[in-house]
């Protein structure tokens, strides 16, 4: 039977709504996403609304639990393989080269990237401003000096006014289809797995840890809203760790 009025959505209609996103191989952060959504509707409308004899339904329903496995970053060897078949004679092969670099060194998601405007672009101090991040968060990204270069060269080549800073050779904005077939193609030649588009910014995340910088800073560069989601990032290895301890051991680092 349909539910027509929010009024008839019980504790036992949101199990069986999670259960069924289980049972269509929705992965966890998926379901916990799909969690959020209906308990921030269900609480915005019991302000709002102020329903009498209602119990907001979501107050008995835990947020289901999503795993703390480490998200695993593309490695630097596969980069540099995708790197080097970038044809650079081709307007397509310019871009690619330009757009994995963006992609690895803002951090940024992949919807983010392909939203981009030139207009967004601040090439002279290597800012991006990200107008819609997720949640609807503005935010900026930051480009290293050593490879702004490659997304000048890649400028110089377009012949259009396309207000998108990534198009295809037609003139369109790129898509997320034209991306990943872009990555998979990319991989395929150099003769290595292919990388999800989310494993480069697993890449940045770890490496820009690895380099000093601490994790709230990583936060906001990662649009992140808090810390706990940042963690499956963070796919430190035994050796990370000791490196922490030299750099921070209290012995070590004074005099007794």
């Amino acid at each position: 039977m349909a539910i027509t009025q929010i009024t008839e959505i019980t504790p036992t209609t949101l199990h069986e709504y999670l259960l069924f996103l289980e049972q269509k191989s929705h992965n966890p952060g998926g379901i916990h996403a799909h969690y959020r959504t209906v308990r921030a509707f269900l609480n915005w409308w019991e302000v709002e609304c102020e329903p009498i004899d209602w119990k907001n339904p979501i107050k008995k329903v835990k947020a289901p639990k999503v795993g703390i496995d480490p998200l695993e970053p593309v490695d630097f060897a596969t980069i540099h393989a995708m790197l080097d078949v970038c044809d650079r004679a081709t307007f397509t092969g310019i871009r690619d080269k330009a757009l994995m670099f963006v992609l690895l060194d803002t951090g940024s998601r992949a919807g983010e990237l392909l939203s981009m405007n030139i207009q967004d672009l601040g090439l002279t101090r290597g800012e991006i401003l990200i107008c819609e991040g997720k949640g609807r968060k503005p935010r900026m990204v930051y480009l290293g000096k050593k490879y702004r270069q490659a997304v000048r060269v890649y400028l110089r080549q377009r012949t259009n006014n396309h207000p998108a800073l990534w198009i295809t050779a037609e003139g369109e904005r790129l898509t997320y289809w034209g991306l990943r077939q872009m990555i998979r193609r990319k991989a395929a030649k150099a003769g290595f797995p292919e990388p999800t588009l989310h494993s480069f910014r697993r890449a940045f995340a770890i490496n820009m840890l690895r380099a000093g910088v601490d994790v709230f800073n990583l936060q906001k560069l990662m649009g992140h809203a808090d810390l706990q989601v940042l963690r499956r990032y963070l796919a430190q290895t035994t050796e990370d760790i000791a490196q922490a301890h030299r750099m921070g051991s209290p012995v070590d680092n004074h005099k007794f």
